[in-house]
Formats: structure tokens, C-alpha cells, sequence
């Protein structure tokens, strides 16, 4: 049970090294775990030193294995065959990682996310799974989420014509009084999870938000606990700051983003892969705002032949055992290489990033613990879903259309090296559109030679998006919609799935261009297949 960190910095070595020597000077971990708000802000400010709850969590979890144990072995008992986390950001990747990375116990369900409010996406999942041997995990900290609260009125009305005891199919795991807690014991649902306040989604891993989902696969609580707690004891108020990785880390992530290597790029052995889009979003919203940021690129393939610029920052993120994987082409990089045991320690790995991030924060002069520019998209999509929302300004291109590659041409104009492209796929999130939008992610980096993310609507706008408004104008926006089928009405309310993700992506797009971001929104049409096609080859013909 270990995870080891090297840092090969070259010229950035000394900016790193003096950085730390100052945060030893300063007792920096000490603070931390103090709550003093002079860490990050002169001034105390909101959400700051009330959202640093996730330091104590591995002790925290400890006392929760056994009641997380029995809940388990009660799913298990009671032939449940499928769990489906219906969540959004944080409260549903660490459960998407946590399977992908340790699968599902022998006897135990399999587990799928939904963060998709695409009619599409909604209704595989519905088919995807036995309805009489499903859990539902409603996950929202605030319960009052739009996201989840529709999928969960979907597949209530689903279950509720199956079952006489719909409830007994649902769990939710919220903050403590919140209204989805009501609204659970209203309807009888199987138990209510309650996670502590003082912690933000983004950092909620360790909490119920994901040990919950963790402990119903029948993940090994105690050696993911373990792993933990190492970290934590590794930073603790009485280690040094040069034996703590999280400080080591974070200090290059925040100094080589000073220095202009602010494209965080990582790179995974295979059964790692599903980590970085978890550390996507805490890096992305927690670092970027006030016009700054470190930009993390996940699951950019790593091809031979390709020039990195000087913007990118290596991250390599690897099990002991796994094959080694090819750096030739960052050879002569700036990189990090985090070596994990064992899979389990992926609990080790999570909290070391969330006290890089948090200290990487405070190099950058950021308060890392709010969101303050997600509410403006989801502002906005709320106006658009009643009505009231001027949208003159939305201008949308036919991914068919003669004249789209000018279109593409003019967006890409004046790209400058150490800027990024951004995809956001307001699409549902299939497999054959993963593998084409890959494609046109792999044609604009080789085209720009540019960094790249990929993103599918709404479950960034929760994490990412807010670096996408409130961090460094550095990014070209390509949004991508479709007609969005079928009908899928959300029981209870006055709106279908497809107006409510149209309304995202309209609410995106104008959150985006309030900002001065530079934006194209294509439309795919009705075949999604055939038109992505097209706008794959025709971005690789631009370039």
C-alpha cells in the first residue's frame, strides 16, 4: 500500500524548490489544517475555510465501514443486479472511477453513472438494466439539482409501474437537511445517506457520495480507507513539506503554471484510465477563475510524432506492475510520475491531488473552494427552459452545410501557441460518438497543434465549465448539439429531457460569449452518426 511520486522539473526545478522552502518557513500544512483562511486570501471570504472538511475524511470513513459493509452485503442478499448513480460532477465521478478501476465484487451489482440529460442517454440506461433488480442513487449535495431530481421523477414513475414498493429501489445521498432528504422520507426510500456539508462535491470522494456506490460493487472499503489515511498522515499538521507528495505537486502545478505550463496533461497506464477525468474536475474548477487557471487535459491520446508545446505539463499516473508506458514524446518535458501499489491505493492518489490542487490554489492566489461562474450557465438554461431568455445571439451552424469548413476556418483564426481547444458534446454520450468525436479531437490537435479537452454537456458544465468562463481567455470553443430524441417527458413537470438539455447547451453558449469566448456551435442534425462523420473529416481537412 504506497503511492510514490517523482518530479523531473528541469529549468522549473528551482521556482518549485524555493516555493517549498517558503511553505516550510511558513508552517504551510499546519494552517491547512487549521482553517487559516491567510492560505489563500488576506481576507476570509465564503466557502473558504467551511469547505476543508475533506482533510479529516479518511478518519471519518473509518467509523463508516461497517454500516458501509451491511449496506453492501444488503444489496447483495437482496439480488440486486444493477446500481445507477443519478448524479452530476462530483457526485458522480468518483463512483464512474471507482468501478472502472476495481470492477464489481463477485455476487455484487455492476454499477453505471447517468449524467446525461440527452432523452437518448436516459432511456439506454432505462433499457440497459432490470428495473426489479436495480438501486437507483440519488446524488445531489444541495437536493435541489435539476439534473438528478429529473432523472430521479423518470425512473420513479419507470419503477413505480413495476413495484408496489418504488422506494424500497431508491437510495439518496445528500447534505443533511436538505430537500431531497425530505423528499426521500416522503417517498419511503431505502435509506438516506447524509454527507458532511463542509466538504464541496468536488472533493467528495471519500465521503457518501462515493464510498456509498464504492461499498454496493463490493469495493475493499478497509484497504481503500487504509490508503487514505497513509496520505493523510503524510500531510499531516506535524509532516514536513518535503516528505508530503500533495505539497511536492502541488507546488509544480501552480509554479509551471506561473511559468506558462498551464495545460496539466495526463497519461495513464490502462487500468488507471478512468482517473484523470475525476482530477479534470477538481483541477478545472477549483483553479480556474479571476482570469487564471491550470487547464487539465484528459484522455488526449498520446501519439508518436506529435510536438507538445511548451505550455504542457506531464502527468503519469501508472500501477507498479503495469507494462511501462512510451514517454519518448515528452521526453524533453517538465513531468510528474505517481506510482500506485495497488489499484485500491487509487484513494491514496485522489486525496494527494485534492491537497496539490488546494496548495496549487494558493500559488495561483485563488480561493479553490468555490464555483463562482457555474451559476451563470445554469442561469441562463434556466431562463431558456421558461421562455425568457433572448437567444438572438445563438448562432448555429448545420454540420451539413456547404459553407461550415469557412466557419471552422474563421473560428480557428488567430489561435496563438499555449491556447487550448475545447469540445462540448451536448450529445448522448455514446460509444460510437466517443470514438468519432476522439477523432476530431486527435484532427484539431495535430491541425493547431494545440492542447485538447473533450467534454459531453451538461456533466462539465458542473466542473470544467467554470474554468471555461472564469479562467484564462486561452480557449476556443467547439459546442456540439443535435435534435435531441426521443421524447422523453420528465414526470411532475412541465419540460421533456430534450428542451431541458437544449437549454444547457443555448444557456452554455451564451455564458460562453458573455466572457468573450470565442464559440462555434455546430448542429448535428437528426443523424448524428452521419454528420459527425463529415465534421471529423472536415476539421481534419482544415488543418
Amino acid at each position: 500500500m504506497s503511492v510514490r511520486l517523482q518530479l523531473e522539473l528541469g529549468e522549473h526545478l528551482d521556482a518549485v524548490a524555493d516555493r517549498l522552502a517558503d511553505w516550510a518557513r511558513g508552517d504551510m500544512l499546519r494552517r491547512m489544517w487549521d482553517r487559516d483562511h491567510t492560505v489563500w486570501s488576506p481576507t476570509p471570504l465564503p466557502e473558504l475555510t467551511d469547505r476543508l472538511g475533506w482533510l479529516d475524511l479518511p478518519d471519518r470513513l473509518l467509523g463508516l465501514i461497517p454500516s458501509l459493509e451491511s449496506f453492501g452485503a444488503e444489496l447483495k442478499a437482496a439480488d440486486i443486479a444493477h446500481v445507477v448513480v443519478l448524479g452530476m460532477g462530483g457526485s458522480s465521478l468518483a463512483p464512474e472511477v471507482y468501478f472502472e478501476t476495481l470492477g464489481a465484487a463477485e455476487g455484487h451489482p455492476d454499477l453505471r453513472v447517468l449524467d446525461s440529460t440527452h432523452p437518448a442517454a436516459v432511456v439506454a440506461t432505462a433499457e440497459a438494466v432490470d428495473l426489479k433488480r436495480t438501486l437507483f442513487v440519488v446524488a445531489s449535495k444541495s437536493g435541489t439539482t435539476i439534473e438528478p431530481l429529473s432523472f430521479m421523477e423518470y425512473f420513479w414513475k419507470r419503477m413505480s409501474d413495476v413495484t408496489a414498493r418504488p422506494g424500497s429501489h431508491f437510495v439518496a445521498t445528500t447534505d443533511p437537511a436538505s430537500k431531497l432528504e425530505a423528499l426521500a422520507a416522503e417517498r419511503g426510500f431505502r435509506r438516506v445517506f447524509r454527507a458532511p456539508p463542509d466538504v464541496g462535491g468536488r472533493y467528495s470522494a471519500l465521503t457518501e457520495f462515493g464510498m456509498v456506490p464504492a461499498a454496493a460493487i463490493g469495493a475493499d472499503l478497509r484497504a481503500m480507507q487504509a490508503a487514505a489515511a497513509a496520505e493523510q498522515a503524510r500531510h499531516s499538521p506535524a509532516a514536513t513539506i518535503a516528505s508530503a507528495p500533495g505539497c511536492r505537486l502541488g507546488a509544480a502545478l501552480g509554479e509551471l503554471a506561473l511559468e506558462g505550463r498551464d495545460k496539466v496533461t495526463f497519461l495513464t497506464s490502462p487500468d488507471l484510465a478512468a482517473l484523470p477525468a475525476w482530477i479534470e474536475q477538481l483541477i478545472a474548477e477549483s483553479t480556474g477563475k479571476n482570469g487564471t487557471g491550470i487547464v487539465p487535459i484528459a484522455g488526449e491520446p498520446l501519439t508518436a510524432g506529435t510536438t507538445y508545446g511548451t505550455d504542457r505539463f506531464f502527468v503519469v499516473i501508472r500501477s507498479a506492475d503495469a507494462e511501462p508506458i512510451d514517454e519518448a514524446p515528452i521526453a524533453h518535458h517538465p513531468r510528474a510520475t505517481m506510482t500506485l501499489d495497488a489499484t485500491t491505493d487509487i484513494t491514496g492518489a485522489m486525496y494527494i491531488f485534492e491537497v496539490a490542487t488546494a496548495l496549487a490554489g494558493a500559488v495561483l492566489g485563488i480561493q479553490p473552494f468555490d464555483q463562482p461562474d457555474v451559476q451563470l450557465a445554469k442561469q441562463l438554461a434556466h431562463n431558456a427552459m421558461s421562455g425568457s431568455l433572448d437567444t438572438s445571439a445563438v448562432v448555429e451552424h448545420d454540420a451539413m452545410a456547404e459553407d461550415l469548413g469557412r466557419h471552422v476556418a474563421d473560428w480557428l483564426d488567430g489561435a496563438q501557441p499555449g491556447e487550448y481547444i475545447g469540445i462540448q458534446a451536448f450529445i448522448a454520450p455514446t460509444d460510437e460518438a466517443r470514438r468519432l468525436l476522439g477523432k476530431a479531437r486527435t484532427a484539431l490537435r495535430d491541425a493547431t497543434g494545440l492542447a485538447t479537452t473533450l467534454d459531453f454537456g451538461p456533466r462539465f458544465l458542473h466542473s470544467s465549465g467554470q474554468l471555461h468562463k472564469g479562467g484564462p481567455n486561452s480557449g476556443l470553443f467547439l459546442e456540439i448539439i443535435d435534435h435531441p430524441t426521443p421524447q422523453v417527458v420528465v414526470p411532475t413537470t412541465d419540460y421533456d429531457f430534450g428542451k431541458l438539455i437544449t437549454a444547457q447547451a443555448i444557456g452554455d453558449h451564451l455564458a460562453l460569449r458573455q466572457r468573450d469566448r470565442r464559440v462555434l456551435l455546430v448542429c448535428l442534425g437528426d443523424d448524428t452518426t452521419v454528420a459527425l462523420q463529415r465534421l471529423t473529416q472536415l476539421l481534419a481537412e482544415t488543418g
